[in-house]
Parts: C-alpha cells; structure tokens; sequence
C-alpha cells in the first residue's frame, strides 16, 4: 500500500470529497424568488400545501411544519408532558432529543443502546420504566429505524406515548411502512445535512387529531383566531419560503433516496471487507434512508487514536467526521441538572465513531476512493 498522504505520499482521491453536501436546483431558486415577490413569506399557502403533501407521503393523518427539527420536539414534549413526568431516550445521539425535554419541565431518562446498531436498546427501555415514565423517544440514528417491534409492545403494555425522534429518517421504511406514519408522534428535521432540506425547518406527524391541534397551537402562540390566545405558545412557524423548498425536496424525494440506499450498500459491502472498522449493523425489517453513513474502529487492533485515523484520512481527500464524539450521559450540560446512570455501550460507541461522505452527489469514484482510502489508513496503521 502507498505511503500516507499525511507522511508525504499522494492522496487517494485528486479532489476533497466533502463529507456532506445539501441538493438544490434552479427550481428551488425560482420558486423562492416567486414566494418573494408575492410578499407573504411567513407561514401561508406554501406551508399548508407542504404539510398536507408531506402526510400523504408518510402515510400520516397530519403534519404541522415548525421552524427547525429543535423545535419540532419541544412543540411534542410541551403537547404531551407535565412536570415530573420522564422520558426514556438514547444516551447517544444528538442533544436537542433531551434538552427540550428539560425545557418542557421534564426529566430524560437515558437508556443505553445496541453496540452494532447504535439504537436504542428495547431491553434497557424496559429497566428503566416506572410511575413517572410518560413516553419513550427512540432516535432512528443515521436513517436506521429501531426496533419498532419491540419499543411499540413496550410502550402498550405501560400505556406509553411512542415520540420518534426521525430527524435523521426521511424515507425511513420498518416493517415496509414509513416511520411518519406512527400513531402518536415523528418529529423530523429539514437541517441541512438531512436527505431532505429547507435550510433550517422541521416537521411533526400524528394520527390523532388532538396532539395535531395542540401542536398547532403552540407553535403559533396558541392563537386559534387573530389575536386570540386560548393557551400559551411559541414562535416557531415554518415560512413559506422554506416550504416551498420543502415541496420541491419531497418531489425528489424517491430519487435522493434511491442514490442514498445505492452510495450506502456500496460503502457497506465495501467496508465489510475491511479489517478493524465495522460499519452500523442495519436493523431487521428496515429499509433505511442513510442520512449518514457510519462505522466504528476496532482501536485495540489500531495503532492510532481515532483523532489521528481521521486526520490521515482527511490527507487522503476523504472529508470525514464524528458524529457524535461524547453520550449524553457524559455532557457537561447535563451533568449540571442531573447525574444520569452510566451507560457503557454509549460510551464505549461515542469512542470509536465515525462518519464518512453521504449526500446523492457521491459518484462510484468518489466511493472506490473512500474505500481506497479507508483501507490505506487501516493497513498502515493496523498492529
């Protein structure tokens, strides 16, 4: 194998192959530029039409668009929680599934999770049940759905509300149905590096119509009329500026999807065959999106730290990340209102991450040079 690009060799890859990359087109532009000359760039028709439109795409009753996947959460948390009640979620994923349970006057509970799938584990969900518990919140980590099975027996056998945290699983299929389409609550965000994008922007579906009308209430200051409050809310409307990207977005849906699935079972197979690094084990029954395609190192076996397995792929022009770097049982934020259980698997995981390019402009050079350049780092640092 070829010397490192770090130590001075050539890197596998002449162009930086970005890690990341959101999908517009000169529609995209246009329509913007149509929704600004109109004048009415707040929540409007284009908001409507894309909720409606984004319903009928998962399979849900309704859908209310809110200004980020941030507040998609906390518009359900503030729709369903009191204060004291709990919520069982992932020790590993990102902070925003927790932090507004804190700001709904709730309590997270963390639950570890699968080492090979990197979801929540149906086993410990049930160890940490008792009388406060209100709602497990699995997160579809990656664009791979949990164990839907087994969380959804959980959640009926104690009468508990069902939150999917989809922010990463646009297209999410288990059991050969969307995950938006789940009765009570899915909570997506439109964030740049998502399958789907509005640049910032999220999105709530339900199938009861009652959590529908309070989240849309809340997200509009309880205004049910003008100027008429009949409880209190938020601001967190989406514009129509943003949804009218959405719609484009969910019209290309299907085929972002398509490249996705085909950029992720390339990466796998190929990474399968190399030694040291383990890429996320896909969970039976799902079909998933690939939102991110990641994968763990076997650093026993590794003469490197994963900071320096990054940095010398980095030199091959292969971008690179970690996503995420520290469980949420171990974030200083939390550990200042709480001292959560210890959760092994999330920290033994949050150790060895990492993520490599996924986005539909990856072409098969792009990937037989990530690949190339995975494995010129593993063999040269492989003990």
């Amino acid at each position: 194998m070829d010397q490192l690009a770090i130590l001075g060799g050539k890197p596998v890859s002449d162009k930086k192959i970005p890690l990341a990359k959101p999908v517009f087109s000169q529609k995209d532009a246009d329509d913007v530029a149509k929704v600004l000359r109109s004048g009415y760039v707040r929540m409007g028709p284009y908001t409507k039409e894309f909720e409606e439109k984004f319903a009928e795409r998962v399979g849900a009753k309704y859908a209310y668009a809110v200004s980020n996947g941030t507040a998609a959460l906390h518009v359900v948390y503030l729709s369903t929680l009191k204060p004291g009640d709990e919520v069982i979620a992932p020790a590993f994923t990102f902070i925003a599934t927790v932090s507004t349970v804190f700001f709904s006057n709730a309590k997270p509970v963390f639950a570890d999770i699968d080492p090979e799938t990197y979801l929540i584990d149906p086993e410990d969900v049930k160890e940490k049940i008792n009388s406060q518990t209100k709602a497990i919140a699995p997160v579809h980590l990656f664009g791979n759905a949990a164990d839907m099975d087994a969380l959804a027996e959980i959640a009926e056998d104690h009468k508990l509300l069902l939150i999917n945290d989809c922010a990463q699983a646009h297209g999410t299929e288990y059991g050969g149905r969307d995950l938006g389409s789940w009765r009570h609550l899915n909570c997506y965000s439109f964030y740049p590096t998502k399958t789907m994008t509005t640049g910032e922007g999220g999105i709530v579906t339900t199938n009861d119509p009652e959590l529908y009308r309070l989240g849309t209430l809340i997200r509009n200051h309880g205004d049910d009329g003008r100027y008429h409050h009949v409880m209190l809310g938020l601001n967190y409307r989406m514009t129509d500026i943003m949804a009218v990207i959405g719609l484009n977005q969910l019209e290309n849906l299907d085929g972002y999807l398509r490249k996705r699935r085909y950029i992720g079972e390339k990466l796998r197979r190929g990474i399968e065959k190399i030694d040291c690094v383990s890429p996320q084990k896909i969970t039976p029954k799902t079909n998933p999106s690939y939102s991110y395609f990641s994968a763990t190192l076997d650093l026993e076996k590794l003469k490197c730290t994963r900071d320096e397995f990054l940095k010398a792929l980095q030199a091959e022009n292969i971008d690179c990340g970690v996503h995420y770097p520290t469980p949420l049982t171990r974030q200083p934020a939390i550990l200042d209102l709480m001292k959560p259980d210890r959760c092994p698997v999330s920290e033994d995981v949050a150790n060895r991450i990492f993520s490599l390019p996924m986005h539909p402009y990856l072409s098969d050079d792009d990937l037989d040079a990530i690949l190339t350049g995975v494995k010129k780092v593993t063999t040269h640092y492989h003990k």
